[in-house]
């Protein structure tokens, strides 16, 4: 058994999380998760993989409005708008569609990350469907709605680290959805079907790392070579370095901190070829 320490949802993908004491499990994820993305002109997605300052910027959700906040940028309303034309965006190579948010907010993101950018909302009729041993569906995250982190593992990882000589790293850097304490650690590459209340949800694959967890989420800034440096010495798969969990949701619900998950179904772990090596300089 496994109990939630943490709830995170990212309304603007690739901005600072917002941390919840409760919240609405949909079959995309967490209610807002990942609705709206930041693109530049052609539509693209932008990153914190190529602009970290994506991480300085706060948004808070109301039932008719988006607030974008920032250091030295102060703040701006968006209402929310579902009705204007839909254009197309790319993300990862795949073609959707999003609802442009105006020009306003377009100019302050511009001003913000210093490159042309624009912010589109998922249109209702959005359908994607996720990849993994579990099928899924999403907004505008990188694949599956529900991203699982295990504070043990997190301890793990960060005992390694100052080992080393160097300091740990907080559970934003790897932007998760759910943390989870009380189990081993890595107790999420087994546990392929979770149920907390009526919530069920279903493992689809490992979470692999990107430089994304190198960058300082208060500061939007690289702050590297950790944790990639650590994980790649015992965490290695041919996929990439794996460190968490990716989730599709079965039975949707409600989730709050402190709420058990119990582990009804369990595997051996679904990271073949995975291999400890010597720390890489």
């Amino acid at each position: 058994m496994a109990t939630i320490s943490e709830l995170y949802h990212y309304p603007v993908k690739g901005c600072a999380g917002i941390r919840l004491r409760s919240g609405r499990l949909g079959h995309a994820g967490l209610e807002h998760d990942r609705r709206y993305l930041v693109t530049d002109l052609s539509g693209t997605y932008r990153s914190q993989r190529r602009d970290p300052l994506l991480a300085t910027i706060r948004p808070t959700v109301d039932p008719d409005r988006l607030t974008l906040a920032a250091p030295e940028a102060g703040s701006i309303a968006v209402p929310i708008d579902t009705t204007s034309p839909r254009r197309p965006v790319t993300l990862f190579g795949s073609r959707y569609t999003g609802i442009d948010q105006g020009d306003p907010v377009a100019a302050w993101l511009t001003a913000v990350l210093g490159a042309p950018s624009r912010l589109v909302l998922a249109p209702p009729e959005h359908h994607r469907v996720t990849d993994g041993r579990t099928a899924g569906t999403s907004a505008y995250a990188d694949s599956c709605p529900v991203h699982l982190l295990s504070a043990t593992s997190l301890h793990a990882l960060n005992a390694r680290i100052t080992a080393n000589g160097g300091h740990p790293v907080p559970a934003s850097r790897f932007r998760p959805n759910i943390v989870v304490d009380d189990w081993p650690a890595h107790e999420e590459d087994h546990a392929l079907h979770l149920t907390t209340g009526t919530v069920e949800l279903a493992y689809a694959k490992p979470a692999i790392r990107c430089a994304v967890t190198t960058v300082d989420q208060p500061t939007g800034t690289r702050a590297g070579p950790e944790p990639l440096r650590t994980l790649a010495a015992y965490r290695r798969t041919p996929a990439g370095v794996a460190f968490g969990a990716k989730y599709a949701v079965l039975v949707p619900g409600h989730l709050s901190v402190g709420d058990d998950f119990i582990p009804t179904t369990r595997s051996e772990p679904d990271l073949s070829g995975i291999t400890e090596t010597a720390v890489i300089p």
